[in-house]
């Protein structure tokens, strides 16, 4: 298979992203990410959650950098389109260990990255000061250009997820701070998981003024009311992973049950079809 220059692909997600509207899918591995590829879409995302539970890890940097590396890897190389890959928090508390990290993904073909402000337990605080992880951004973009890459840094602020605030409105407020500094910082997006409150996504959107990007959950807004409310990109984390892990479970309840298969047959994926996803390589 013959895949385009990282440059240029690079070019080609940073324009899809400046431009917005852009649903994005999150692949755990390359069968995945080649279904994703042949549905359409420009682009796909790793999700380090997905990966890490099929290697059997917990999410939240349980699994080894050069592991996950491995994984974003073997996901970019199954497909033509642009990989943005979950680096979640970098590796390493240091800037200079999120520019080894941002290092790696671009040797393994990503073109973006997430990079979260989450400590994952390893202190006290939920999340590394803004400051910290503004300087720590700023290492990535560095790295980048250091390899003349245009990548695409979607910086993932937890503020929702860690509830780092008495409440919704302190969480906003946070949210709207962190994003300001990270954007000024050098990333390309702001990355707010759990917000799906349309009226929220609006205020954030116009407060930070600048790009955001979310991550659905089952029972969030369809995706256009999320881009007409202020987001920029939508994507979907491991809920795929999950939707089919909850697939299997359905296949072996009944399985084991029934010795039946109409669970299987219900969202068979043909063999002629998988050979196919892979008949390029």
């Amino acid at each position: 298979m013959n895949r385009p220059d990282q440059e240029s692909l690079a070019l080609r997600f940073r324009d899809l992203n400046r431009k917005g509207g852009l649903l994005l899918p999150n692949a755990w591995d390359a069968a995945s990410a080649c279904v994703f590829e042949k549905a359409g879409f420009p682009a796909i995302g790793t999700t380090s959650a997905g990966i890490a539970y099929s290697r059997g890890w917990r999410d939240g940097q349980q699994m080894k950098r050069v592991d996950m590396v491995r994984e974003i890897a073997v996901i970019a190389n199954a497909v033509r389109v642009p990989v943005t890959a979950d680096i979640e928090a970098g590796y390493g508390a240091r800037p200079a260990d999120v520019a080894e990290t941002v290092e790696a993904a671009l040797e393994a073909g990503a073109v973006g990255a997430n990079l979260e402000d989450n400590t994952h337990g390893t202190r006290e605080e939920p999340l590394y000061g803004i400051d910290e992880q503004a300087a720590r951004i700023a290492a990535a973009r560095a790295a980048a250009d250091r390899r003349g890459i245009a990548l695409v840094i979607n910086a993932r602020t937890d503020t929702f997820f860690a509830e780092v605030g008495a409440d919704i409105e302190e969480q906003t407020v946070a949210t709207i701070e962190r994003g300001r500094a990270y954007l000024k910082a050098g990333a390309d997006l702001v990355f707010v998981p759990l917000l799906i409150e349309p009226a929220i996504v609006r205020r954030v959107a116009d407060e930070i003024a600048g790009p955001i990007s979310l991550m659905i959950l089952p029972g969030a807004p369809p995706a256009e009311t999320l881009f007409v409310a202020g987001a920029k990109r939508v994507s979907i984390g491991p809920a795929a992973m999950l939707a089919a892990l909850g697939v299997l479970a359905e296949i072996a309840d009944e399985m084991r049950r029934k010795g039946t298969w109409s669970s299987i047959e219900r969202s068979f994926y043909g063999f002629g079809e998988a050979e196919g996803l892979f008949a390029s390589r």
